[in-house]
């Protein structure tokens, strides 16, 4: 997670860093910032432009309502509308929404050929990026399991409805039900989806689908009338003032119609779906034993680098950053008395000897020290940041469903303040991860991720479409982003007199360097899944990466740009450089792709020599 990083490799890396090549006739984002980012400061805002991508984004956001919701983009009538439907899993949806894109991209290229401001050009460069991506990814849509134990539709639609649906107001609560009353359509859409892509022989390792089994079975082990879909809705019901005690009643009892007559039928026909589909399956792990699959895997690398770095290159750079980082934590762990074995060997019995101690359920204590280290944090960043969040952030444990699947993750506040930023801890046990908790929550809290997404939602300087991110620069950034804070903590000495926690964030750093060589060795040089667990990284996240090829080389590899751009930025600055304005630059710029960063702190510097 904290990655250090020599100079001289980020220096070796500038020219890897070049604007990706989208499929067929799509530009690269910095072909459309041809021009220097301060020469166009001086552009007046086309008025043009602006009506046409509030309006395209509108039209974006509709044929999304699950991604309205979330964002609460709308408001009034329209808003409540939207809140009352899930979004259709049918290939008619995803045709439009292709259809949709190209026409955006065809305007776009119009408008970046005239005359924008700054602001209106970036705004267009990742509006562009973004459009680009969902073209060239259309042919891979079904590489990925539609049932899959981190994104599938099992899993995605419980967790919508029971965290991100608002419930502020008693038609909420009307809302829930007409959607409610939809979920087993949309699981009836994916599981013909499903059946559709294994008809094509793409289907998932035999260890993914025993995953998705497993939810599946758990949904379906309780009864209606306990079954999360109707108890969260008893829990979130229960502070509603203009909901009369009839009324929730009724309503409850109508949820638990709706689940035993509609959705736990859904959810068998999946269920015999997927025993269908396991004598089928082998433990062959990397998307290149699936047809088109080295395409689809150098597709999911462009998407989720922002970069035209290949496997073999990404490979590579995990390697070294892996022996870079075992040599500085070998200095530490035999400073504590930690000689003998590997690094992996060593590292287990320190975090053995920070293990609860005592009788009882330790979570509770775990997840209270959670809370205080992201406190603590706040505190710590108040003088490198000058943009922080209005919205706060909690910190709560993963809920039952997913929680023997899920990595540590982040939530998004909602815009209209009814939900905070949170921080979701899995805590599976027996044993916890006891001395990454500080670099954890710096990474998915503050100053990571929270600082990061909540801010970009609060900004008013950037379009609406911007700061909700519904036009995005990707993973690189924002998971870069979320790797550089754990390393600005090392370098600000947050880990001062506390050895155990300073190799708690260089464990969770190689866990980062890691990933780059595991992701590419399962999907590109025929990796099994023992190899990737025998390399250093536990089975739930070999198995994410499995199910999500590439997204893990996002995070090192943004990281390693967002150095190159700070180190860059303190070469030609000299004194004049100020790292809370760098800070605020890159905060404020909200989510870009990589290349577009770079042309951004280039005008950034160009403007900070010019005060002088």
């Amino acid at each position: 997670m904290p990655a250090t990083s020599q100079r001289s490799l980020r220096v070796a890396l500038a020219s890897l860093f070049v604007p990706i090549a989208l499929a067929g006739a799509l530009l690269p984002a910095s072909a459309v910032l041809a021009a220097p980012v301060a020469a166009t400061a001086a552009v007046k805002p086309n008025a043009a432009f602006d009506a046409w991508a509030d309006k395209f984004a509108n039209d974006w956001v509709r044929q999304n309502p699950q991604f309205a919701s979330a964002t609460q983009y709308f408001s009034g009538a329209e808003q409540d509308a939207l809140d009352r439907q899930l979004t259709p899993q049918t290939p008619a949806q995803r045709k439009k929404a292709i259809a949709l894109a190209k026409q955006g991209l065809a305007r776009l290229d119009k408008w970046l050929a005239g005359p924008l401001s700054e602001t209106q050009r970036v705004s267009a460069s990742v509006m562009r990026w973004s459009l680009s991506n969902t073209v060239a990814n259309e042919r891979f849509e079904d590489h990925n399991f539609v049932f899959s134990q981190f994104s599938g539709v099992q899993v995605g639609l419980v967790n919508f409805m029971t965290q991100t649906h608002p419930m502020r107001r008693a038609s909420d609560v009307d809302s829930y039900l007409a959607r409610l009353d939809q979920v087993a359509a949309r699981m009836d859409e994916a599981l013909a989806r499903g059946r559709s892509a294994a008809d094509r022989k793409l289907i998932p390792p035999r260890f993914i689908l025993e995953r998705a089994q497993f939810q599946v079975d758990t949904f379906l082990k309780p009864a209606a009338p306990q079954n999360v879909l109707v108890t969260s809705l008893e829990q979130r019901t229960a502070g509603l003032k203009d909901l009369t005690p009839e009324a929730r009643t009724a309503a409850i009892a109508r949820a638990t119609k709706i689940v035993e007559d509609k959705i736990r039928p859904a959810y068998t026909r999946v269920q015999a779906f997927m025993a269908e589909l396991h004598p089928k399956t082998d433990d062959t792990a990397g998307i290149s034993r699936l047809p088109d699959g080295a395409a689809a895997y150098a597709r999911a690398l462009a998407n989720y680098t922002s970069t035209t770095l290949g496997a073999e290159e990404i490979h590579a750079i995990g390697l070294r950053e892996v022996a870079r980082i075992e040599g500085e934590m070998d200095k530490h762990l035999r400073s504590l008395g930690f000689a003998e074995g590997s690094i992996e060997a060593r590292m287990k019995a320190l975090d053995a000897t920070f293990q609860p101690k005592g009788e009882g359920d330790p979570r509770p204590a775990i997840l209270a020290k959670y809370v205080e280290m992201v406190k603590d944090a706040e505190r710590r960043s108040a003088p490198l940041f000058n943009l922080k969040p209005r919205a706060p952030v909690e910190v709560l444990r993963e809920p039952p469903l997913t929680e023997a699947s899920a990595a540590a993750h982040y939530s998004l506040p909602a815009p209209d303040g009814s939900r905070p930023g949170v921080f979701w801890v899995p805590m599976r046990g027996p044993t916890f991860d006891m001395i990454r908790m500080r670099s954890l929550s710096y990474h998915e809290a503050v100053p990571g991720h929270h600082f990061q997404l909540a801010i970009q939602q609060e900004l008013t300087g950037i379009p609406k479409y911007r700061s909700q991110r519904i036009f995005s620069g990707g993973s690189a950034h924002s998971e870069g982003w979320a790797l550089y804070t754990e390393r600005l903590a090392v370098e600000q000495g947050w880990y001062q007199g506390d050895v155990p926690g300073l190799l708690g964030a260089l464990g969770s750093e190689l866990f980062r360097a890691r990933r780059l060589v595991v992701d590419t060795g399962l999907h590109m040089k025929g990796w099994t899944r023992q190899q990737a667990v025998d390399y250093g990284i536990n089975v739930q996240e070999v198995d994410r990466y499995v199910a999500w090829p590439g997204q893990a080389t996002a995070y090192m590899i943004g990281m390693l740009r967002i150095l190159e751009l700070r180190d860059k930025a303190k070469a030609e600055l000299g004194a004049k450089f100020s790292l809370p304005a760098f800070h605020d630059m890159v905060l404020g710029a909200g989510s870009v792709p990589l290349d577009v960063l770079g042309q951004l702190v280039d005008g950034w510097i160009a403007k900070e020599k010019a005060k002088a």
